[in-house]
Protein backbone atom coordinates (compact mmCIF):
# COMPACT_ATOMS: atom_id res chain seq x y z
CA UNK A 1 0.00 0.00 0.00
CA UNK A 2 1.13 3.56 -0.69
CA UNK A 3 0.53 6.62 1.45
CA UNK A 4 1.38 10.30 1.04
CA UNK A 5 4.74 10.02 2.81
CA UNK A 6 5.79 7.13 0.56
CA UNK A 7 5.06 9.18 -2.54
CA UNK A 8 6.99 12.18 -1.24
CA UNK A 9 9.95 9.93 -0.37
CA UNK A 10 9.83 8.37 -3.83
CA UNK A 11 10.90 11.63 -5.43
CA UNK A 12 7.60 13.06 -6.66
CA UNK A 13 5.01 14.92 -4.64
CA UNK A 14 1.25 14.78 -5.15
CA UNK A 15 1.55 18.24 -6.67
CA UNK A 16 3.93 17.07 -9.39
CA UNK A 17 2.60 16.52 -12.91
CA UNK A 18 1.47 13.17 -14.26
CA UNK A 19 4.61 12.54 -16.33
CA UNK A 20 6.88 13.46 -13.42
CA UNK A 21 5.11 11.07 -11.06
CA UNK A 22 5.11 8.32 -13.69
CA UNK A 23 8.91 8.52 -13.79
CA UNK A 24 9.81 9.24 -10.17
CA UNK A 25 7.13 7.84 -7.82
CA UNK A 26 8.09 4.24 -7.10
CA UNK A 27 11.29 4.70 -9.11
CA UNK A 28 13.78 5.60 -6.39
CA UNK A 29 17.49 5.47 -7.10
CA UNK A 30 18.95 2.19 -5.82
CA UNK A 31 20.57 3.10 -2.45
CA UNK A 32 23.25 0.42 -2.80
CA UNK A 33 24.56 1.07 -6.32
CA UNK A 34 23.08 4.43 -7.28
CA UNK A 35 21.40 2.84 -10.32
CA UNK A 36 18.66 5.13 -11.68
CA UNK A 37 16.66 2.05 -12.74
CA UNK A 38 15.68 -0.10 -9.79
CA UNK A 39 16.88 -3.74 -9.81
CA UNK A 40 14.38 -6.54 -10.47
CA UNK A 41 13.89 -8.73 -7.40
CA UNK A 42 13.33 -12.28 -8.62
CA UNK A 43 13.57 -13.80 -5.13
CA UNK A 44 10.67 -16.08 -4.22
CA UNK A 45 11.40 -15.95 -0.48
CA UNK A 46 13.18 -13.62 1.95
CA UNK A 47 15.34 -14.32 5.03
CA UNK A 48 13.57 -13.35 8.27
CA UNK A 49 15.13 -11.74 11.36
CA UNK A 50 14.01 -14.55 13.65
CA UNK A 51 11.48 -17.34 14.16
CA UNK A 52 8.06 -15.74 14.35
CA UNK A 53 9.56 -12.34 13.49
CA UNK A 54 8.58 -10.95 10.11
CA UNK A 55 10.43 -8.50 7.89
CA UNK A 56 8.81 -6.26 5.31
CA UNK A 57 8.86 -9.15 2.81
CA UNK A 58 8.59 -12.87 3.49
CA UNK A 59 7.25 -14.65 0.36
CA UNK A 60 6.81 -13.15 -3.09
CA UNK A 61 3.14 -14.05 -3.37
CA UNK A 62 2.50 -11.81 -0.36
CA UNK A 63 4.83 -9.02 -1.44
CA UNK A 64 7.81 -8.32 -3.66
CA UNK A 65 9.92 -5.12 -3.85
CA UNK A 66 9.53 -4.86 -7.63
CA UNK A 67 5.77 -5.25 -7.39
CA UNK A 68 5.63 -2.75 -4.54
CA UNK A 69 7.43 -0.15 -6.65
CA UNK A 70 4.98 -0.60 -9.52
CA UNK A 71 2.01 -0.40 -7.16
CA UNK A 72 3.34 2.85 -5.69
CA UNK A 73 3.53 4.37 -9.16
CA UNK A 74 0.04 3.19 -10.02
CA UNK A 75 -1.47 4.52 -6.80
CA UNK A 76 0.04 7.95 -7.41
CA UNK A 77 -1.17 8.12 -11.02
CA UNK A 78 -4.68 6.89 -10.21
CA UNK A 79 -5.30 9.33 -7.37
CA UNK A 80 -4.12 12.32 -9.37
CA UNK A 81 -4.00 15.38 -7.13
CA UNK A 82 -6.81 14.29 -4.81
CA UNK A 83 -5.18 11.52 -2.71
CA UNK A 84 -8.31 9.40 -3.23
CA UNK A 85 -6.36 6.14 -3.32
CA UNK A 86 -5.60 3.73 -0.49
CA UNK A 87 -3.33 1.66 -2.71
CA UNK A 88 -2.93 -0.37 -5.88
CA UNK A 89 -2.53 -4.09 -6.56
CA UNK A 90 -0.84 -5.76 -9.53
CA UNK A 91 -2.27 -9.05 -10.81
CA UNK A 92 -1.12 -11.68 -13.30
CA UNK A 93 -3.74 -10.59 -15.87
CA UNK A 94 -6.57 -8.13 -16.23
CA UNK A 95 -9.08 -10.93 -15.84
CA UNK A 96 -7.42 -11.99 -12.59
CA UNK A 97 -7.94 -8.44 -11.33
CA UNK A 98 -11.65 -8.46 -12.28
CA UNK A 99 -12.04 -11.94 -10.78
CA UNK A 100 -10.63 -10.65 -7.48
CA UNK A 101 -13.33 -7.96 -7.44
CA UNK A 102 -16.06 -10.55 -8.00
CA UNK A 103 -14.65 -12.58 -5.09
CA UNK A 104 -15.88 -9.80 -2.81
CA UNK A 105 -19.32 -11.28 -3.53
CA UNK A 106 -21.12 -14.35 -2.19
CA UNK A 107 -23.90 -16.61 -3.42
CA UNK A 108 -27.16 -14.70 -3.66
CA UNK A 109 -25.53 -11.36 -4.39
CA UNK A 110 -26.47 -9.35 -7.46
CA UNK A 111 -24.31 -7.43 -9.96
CA UNK A 112 -25.40 -4.63 -12.27
CA UNK A 113 -23.02 -4.58 -15.24
CA UNK A 114 -22.80 -2.60 -18.46
CA UNK A 115 -24.00 -3.93 -21.79
CA UNK A 116 -20.87 -2.53 -23.52
CA UNK A 117 -18.12 -4.48 -21.76
CA UNK A 118 -15.16 -6.65 -22.71
CA UNK A 119 -16.10 -10.17 -23.81
CA UNK A 120 -13.88 -11.74 -21.14
CA UNK A 121 -15.69 -9.81 -18.41
CA UNK A 122 -19.04 -10.87 -19.87
CA UNK A 123 -17.86 -14.52 -19.85
CA UNK A 124 -16.65 -14.26 -16.23
CA UNK A 125 -19.98 -12.82 -15.08
CA UNK A 126 -22.16 -15.24 -17.04
CA UNK A 127 -20.20 -18.50 -16.90
CA UNK A 128 -18.22 -18.30 -13.65
CA UNK A 129 -20.05 -15.97 -11.27
CA UNK A 130 -23.48 -17.35 -12.13
CA UNK A 131 -22.24 -20.85 -11.25
CA UNK A 132 -21.58 -19.50 -7.74
CA UNK A 133 -25.13 -18.24 -7.39
CA UNK A 134 -24.32 -14.62 -8.23
CA UNK A 135 -26.97 -12.97 -10.40
CA UNK A 136 -26.08 -10.49 -13.15
CA UNK A 137 -28.22 -7.85 -14.84
CA UNK A 138 -26.87 -6.06 -17.92
CA UNK A 139 -27.88 -2.42 -18.23
CA UNK A 140 -27.11 0.43 -20.63
CA UNK A 141 -24.66 2.39 -18.49
CA UNK A 142 -25.26 5.58 -20.47
CA UNK A 143 -28.66 5.72 -18.72
CA UNK A 144 -28.07 6.33 -14.96
CA UNK A 145 -31.80 6.01 -14.26
CA UNK A 146 -31.74 2.50 -15.76
CA UNK A 147 -28.76 1.61 -13.56
CA UNK A 148 -30.62 2.75 -10.45
CA UNK A 149 -33.77 0.92 -11.53
CA UNK A 150 -31.78 -2.34 -11.81
CA UNK A 151 -30.51 -2.12 -8.22
CA UNK A 152 -32.26 -4.44 -5.78
CA UNK A 153 -31.79 -5.39 -2.13
CA UNK A 154 -29.13 -7.98 -3.09
CA UNK A 155 -27.09 -5.70 -5.36
CA UNK A 156 -23.53 -5.47 -4.08
CA UNK A 157 -21.55 -4.37 -7.16
CA UNK A 158 -21.97 -2.09 -10.17
CA UNK A 159 -19.41 -2.92 -12.88
CA UNK A 160 -18.89 -0.80 -15.96
CA UNK A 161 -16.26 0.62 -18.29
CA UNK A 162 -15.31 4.28 -18.57
CA UNK A 163 -15.20 3.76 -22.33
CA UNK A 164 -17.22 0.76 -23.44
CA UNK A 165 -15.76 -2.13 -25.40
CA UNK A 166 -16.40 -2.37 -28.33
CA UNK A 167 -18.97 0.39 -28.97
CA UNK A 168 -17.03 3.13 -27.12
CA UNK A 169 -20.01 4.27 -25.07
CA UNK A 170 -19.16 6.82 -22.37
CA UNK A 171 -21.28 6.31 -19.21
CA UNK A 172 -21.87 9.11 -16.74
CA UNK A 173 -19.83 7.45 -14.00
CA UNK A 174 -20.09 10.53 -11.76
CA UNK A 175 -23.86 10.08 -11.61
CA UNK A 176 -23.53 6.31 -11.22
CA UNK A 177 -21.06 6.76 -8.33
CA UNK A 178 -23.60 8.94 -6.53
CA UNK A 179 -26.36 6.40 -7.12
CA UNK A 180 -24.15 3.60 -5.78
CA UNK A 181 -23.28 5.57 -2.64
CA UNK A 182 -26.99 6.19 -2.00
CA UNK A 183 -27.69 2.44 -2.18
CA UNK A 184 -24.47 1.36 -0.41
CA UNK A 185 -23.21 -0.52 -3.49
CA UNK A 186 -19.55 -0.91 -4.48
CA UNK A 187 -18.60 0.56 -7.87
CA UNK A 188 -15.87 -0.83 -10.11
CA UNK A 189 -14.83 0.37 -13.55
CA UNK A 190 -12.52 -0.89 -16.26
CA UNK A 191 -10.51 2.18 -17.32
CA UNK A 192 -8.27 0.36 -19.81
CA UNK A 193 -9.29 2.35 -22.90
CA UNK A 194 -8.89 5.78 -21.29
CA UNK A 195 -5.86 5.08 -19.05
CA UNK A 196 -5.14 7.17 -15.93
CA UNK A 197 -3.51 9.76 -18.21
CA UNK A 198 -6.94 10.75 -19.60
CA UNK A 199 -9.41 9.69 -16.86
CA UNK A 200 -9.07 9.09 -13.12
CA UNK A 201 -12.38 7.63 -11.87
CA UNK A 202 -11.34 7.56 -8.19
CA UNK A 203 -11.68 11.35 -8.33
CA UNK A 204 -15.36 10.88 -9.27
CA UNK A 205 -16.15 8.69 -6.24
CA UNK A 206 -15.66 5.30 -7.91
CA UNK A 207 -14.43 2.64 -5.44
CA UNK A 208 -12.26 0.39 -7.65
CA UNK A 209 -10.49 1.16 -10.93
CA UNK A 210 -9.19 -1.74 -13.01
CA UNK A 211 -6.76 -1.80 -15.92
CA UNK A 212 -5.63 -4.53 -18.22
CA UNK A 213 -1.99 -3.47 -17.86
CA UNK A 214 -1.23 -5.65 -20.88
CA UNK A 215 -2.58 -2.78 -22.97
CA UNK A 216 -1.62 0.89 -22.64
CA UNK A 217 0.20 0.69 -19.31
CA UNK A 218 2.74 -1.79 -20.68
CA UNK A 219 2.29 -0.48 -24.19
CA UNK A 220 4.49 -2.85 -26.17
CA UNK A 221 2.59 -6.17 -26.49
CA UNK A 222 5.26 -7.99 -24.49
CA UNK A 223 3.70 -8.80 -21.10
CA UNK A 224 0.44 -9.69 -19.36
CA UNK A 225 -0.84 -7.91 -16.30
CA UNK A 226 -3.81 -6.39 -14.52
CA UNK A 227 -4.16 -3.72 -11.84
CA UNK A 228 -6.65 -2.46 -9.29
CA UNK A 229 -6.56 0.96 -7.65
CA UNK A 230 -8.76 1.18 -4.57
CA UNK A 231 -10.29 4.25 -2.93
CA UNK A 232 -10.44 3.24 0.73
CA UNK A 233 -8.28 1.17 3.05
CA UNK A 234 -10.94 -1.29 4.23
CA UNK A 235 -11.75 -2.29 0.65
CA UNK A 236 -8.07 -2.35 -0.28
CA UNK A 237 -7.33 -4.71 2.64
CA UNK A 238 -10.12 -7.06 1.55
CA UNK A 239 -8.80 -7.17 -2.02
CA UNK A 240 -5.21 -7.66 -0.85
CA UNK A 241 -6.36 -10.60 1.28
CA UNK A 242 -8.11 -12.12 -1.76
CA UNK A 243 -5.04 -11.62 -3.93
CA UNK A 244 -2.69 -13.14 -1.37
CA UNK A 245 -5.06 -16.05 -0.64
CA UNK A 246 -5.66 -16.91 -4.29
CA UNK A 247 -2.20 -16.08 -5.61
CA UNK A 248 -2.77 -14.34 -8.96
CA UNK A 249 0.09 -11.88 -8.48
CA UNK A 250 2.16 -10.20 -11.18
CA UNK A 251 5.65 -11.63 -11.65
CA UNK A 252 8.71 -9.37 -11.14
CA UNK A 253 9.73 -9.23 -14.81
CA UNK A 254 6.26 -8.14 -15.91
CA UNK A 255 6.20 -5.60 -13.06
CA UNK A 256 9.44 -4.13 -14.43
CA UNK A 257 8.11 -4.00 -18.01
CA UNK A 258 4.85 -2.30 -16.99
CA UNK A 259 6.68 0.17 -14.74
CA UNK A 260 8.90 1.02 -17.70
CA UNK A 261 5.84 1.43 -19.91
CA UNK A 262 4.23 3.84 -17.45
CA UNK A 263 7.12 6.26 -17.91
CA UNK A 264 6.04 6.94 -21.50
CA UNK A 265 2.29 6.33 -21.11
CA UNK A 266 1.26 9.98 -21.25
CA UNK A 267 3.34 10.67 -24.36
CA UNK A 268 2.14 7.53 -26.14
CA UNK A 269 -1.58 7.87 -25.47
CA UNK A 270 -1.61 11.50 -26.54
CA UNK A 271 0.16 10.87 -29.84
CA UNK A 272 -2.02 7.83 -30.50
CA UNK A 273 -5.13 9.86 -29.68
CA UNK A 274 -4.19 12.57 -32.18
CA UNK A 275 -3.81 10.01 -34.96
CA UNK A 276 -7.03 8.27 -33.91
CA UNK A 277 -8.98 11.52 -34.21
CA UNK A 278 -7.59 12.08 -37.71
CA UNK A 279 -8.53 8.54 -38.74
CA UNK A 280 -11.98 8.82 -37.19
CA UNK A 281 -12.71 12.01 -39.13
CA UNK A 282 -11.48 10.41 -42.36
CA UNK A 283 -13.52 7.25 -41.80
CA UNK A 284 -16.62 9.30 -41.06
CA UNK A 285 -16.37 10.87 -44.52
CA UNK A 286 -15.66 7.58 -46.34
CA UNK A 287 -18.37 6.29 -48.67
CA UNK A 288 -17.77 2.65 -47.65
CA UNK A 289 -18.22 3.35 -43.93
CA UNK A 290 -21.74 3.29 -42.46
CA UNK A 291 -20.93 4.80 -39.05
CA UNK A 292 -18.00 5.70 -36.81
CA UNK A 293 -17.89 5.60 -33.00
CA UNK A 294 -15.17 7.75 -31.46
CA UNK A 295 -15.65 9.93 -28.34
CA UNK A 296 -13.81 12.86 -29.92
CA UNK A 297 -16.31 13.20 -32.78
CA UNK A 298 -19.29 15.54 -32.41
CA UNK A 299 -21.43 12.71 -33.83
CA UNK A 300 -20.71 10.45 -30.87
CA UNK A 301 -23.87 9.91 -28.77
CA UNK A 302 -22.08 11.02 -25.59
CA UNK A 303 -19.79 13.63 -27.16
CA UNK A 304 -20.73 16.36 -24.67
CA UNK A 305 -20.19 14.09 -21.66
CA UNK A 306 -16.91 12.80 -23.12
CA UNK A 307 -15.65 16.38 -23.41
CA UNK A 308 -16.27 16.73 -19.67
CA UNK A 309 -14.75 13.43 -18.51
CA UNK A 310 -11.68 13.12 -20.74
CA UNK A 311 -8.72 15.29 -19.75
CA UNK A 312 -10.93 17.18 -17.31
CA UNK A 313 -8.26 19.76 -16.43
CA UNK A 314 -7.60 20.80 -20.05
CA UNK A 315 -9.54 23.07 -22.40
CA UNK A 316 -11.52 21.31 -25.12
CA UNK A 317 -9.03 22.23 -27.84
CA UNK A 318 -6.27 20.34 -26.01
CA UNK A 319 -8.23 17.27 -24.93
CA UNK A 320 -7.40 13.73 -26.05
CA UNK A 321 -10.09 11.06 -26.40
CA UNK A 322 -8.14 7.83 -26.56
CA UNK A 323 -6.83 5.72 -29.42
CA UNK A 324 -9.67 3.23 -29.96
CA UNK A 325 -12.04 3.55 -32.93
CA UNK A 326 -15.02 1.38 -33.80
CA UNK A 327 -16.74 1.65 -37.15
CA UNK A 328 -19.26 -0.21 -39.26
CA UNK A 329 -18.68 -1.01 -42.90
CA UNK A 330 -21.55 -0.87 -45.32
CA UNK A 331 -20.82 -4.49 -46.24
CA UNK A 332 -21.78 -8.10 -45.32
CA UNK A 333 -19.79 -10.35 -42.99
CA UNK A 334 -17.45 -11.92 -45.55
CA UNK A 335 -16.40 -8.54 -46.93
CA UNK A 336 -15.82 -7.23 -43.41
CA UNK A 337 -13.57 -10.23 -42.70
CA UNK A 338 -11.71 -9.59 -45.95
CA UNK A 339 -10.97 -6.00 -44.93
CA UNK A 340 -9.59 -7.17 -41.57
CA UNK A 341 -7.43 -9.78 -43.29
CA UNK A 342 -5.97 -7.43 -45.93
CA UNK A 343 -4.32 -4.74 -43.82
CA UNK A 344 -0.54 -4.72 -43.62
CA UNK A 345 0.25 -2.22 -40.86
CA UNK A 346 -2.87 -2.97 -38.81
CA UNK A 347 -2.21 -6.47 -37.45
CA UNK A 348 -5.27 -8.72 -37.30
CA UNK A 349 -5.15 -9.56 -33.59
CA UNK A 350 -7.02 -9.23 -30.32
CA UNK A 351 -5.65 -6.95 -27.59
CA UNK A 352 -4.97 -3.25 -27.97
CA UNK A 353 -3.05 -0.28 -26.62
CA UNK A 354 0.44 -0.99 -27.94
CA UNK A 355 2.74 0.96 -30.24
CA UNK A 356 1.67 -1.12 -33.26
CA UNK A 357 -1.84 -0.72 -34.67
CA UNK A 358 -4.31 -3.61 -34.48
CA UNK A 359 -7.58 -4.43 -36.24
CA UNK A 360 -10.24 -6.96 -35.27
CA UNK A 361 -13.85 -7.96 -35.78
CA UNK A 362 -15.42 -8.04 -32.29
CA UNK A 363 -18.31 -10.39 -33.18
CA UNK A 364 -15.93 -13.25 -34.02
CA UNK A 365 -12.92 -12.29 -31.90
CA UNK A 366 -12.87 -10.21 -28.68
CA UNK A 367 -16.63 -10.59 -28.08
CA UNK A 368 -17.22 -14.08 -29.45
CA UNK A 369 -18.03 -15.21 -25.88
CA UNK A 370 -21.17 -13.03 -25.85
CA UNK A 371 -24.36 -14.98 -26.37
CA UNK A 372 -25.46 -14.33 -30.00
CA UNK A 373 -28.71 -12.77 -28.83
CA UNK A 374 -26.81 -10.39 -26.52
CA UNK A 375 -24.46 -9.40 -29.34
CA UNK A 376 -27.44 -8.56 -31.52
CA UNK A 377 -29.27 -6.79 -28.68
CA UNK A 378 -26.29 -4.62 -27.73
CA UNK A 379 -25.17 -3.59 -31.21
CA UNK A 380 -22.14 -5.87 -31.68
CA UNK A 381 -22.94 -6.47 -35.33
CA UNK A 382 -21.04 -8.55 -37.88
CA UNK A 383 -20.14 -5.36 -39.75
CA UNK A 384 -18.39 -3.83 -36.72
CA UNK A 385 -14.60 -3.34 -36.85
CA UNK A 386 -12.45 -2.20 -33.92
CA UNK A 387 -9.15 -0.38 -34.39
CA UNK A 388 -6.40 0.12 -31.84
CA UNK A 389 -4.35 3.00 -33.24
CA UNK A 390 -0.62 2.78 -32.63
CA UNK A 391 2.26 5.18 -33.18
CA UNK A 392 2.61 4.82 -36.93
CA UNK A 393 2.16 7.84 -39.22
CA UNK A 394 -1.42 8.83 -39.95
CA UNK A 395 -0.90 8.82 -43.73
CA UNK A 396 0.48 5.28 -43.65
CA UNK A 397 -2.42 3.97 -41.58
CA UNK A 398 -4.93 5.76 -43.81
CA UNK A 399 -3.36 4.23 -46.91
CA UNK A 400 -3.36 0.79 -45.28
CA UNK A 401 -7.11 0.95 -44.56
CA UNK A 402 -7.91 2.32 -48.01
CA UNK A 403 -6.01 -0.56 -49.59
CA UNK A 404 -7.96 -3.04 -47.46
CA UNK A 405 -11.28 -1.41 -48.40
CA UNK A 406 -10.38 -1.76 -52.08
CA UNK A 407 -9.50 -5.43 -51.58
Amino acid sequence: MTDHADREKAGGSDRAGFRTRAIHVGGEVDPVTGAVVAPIHFASTFRQPGAGQWGEYDYSRSGNPTRTALQQTLASLECGRTNQCAGALAFSTGMAAIHAVTMLLKSGDHVVAGTDIYGGAYRLLHQICDASGIRVTLVDMTQPDAVEAAICADTKLIWGETVGNPRLTVPNMLAIAEIAKKHNVITGVDNTFATPALMRPLEWGIDIVMHSATKYLGGHSDCLGGTLAVANKELFDRLYFIQNATGAVLDPMSCFLIARGLKTLDLRIREQSKTALQLARWLESHDKVRSVLYPGLSSHPQAELAATLFDSELPTSEKCFGAMITFELDAPLEKVKRVCQNTRLFHLAVSLGAVESLIEQPATMSHASYAPEDRAKHGITDSLIRLSVGLENFADLQEDLERAFDA
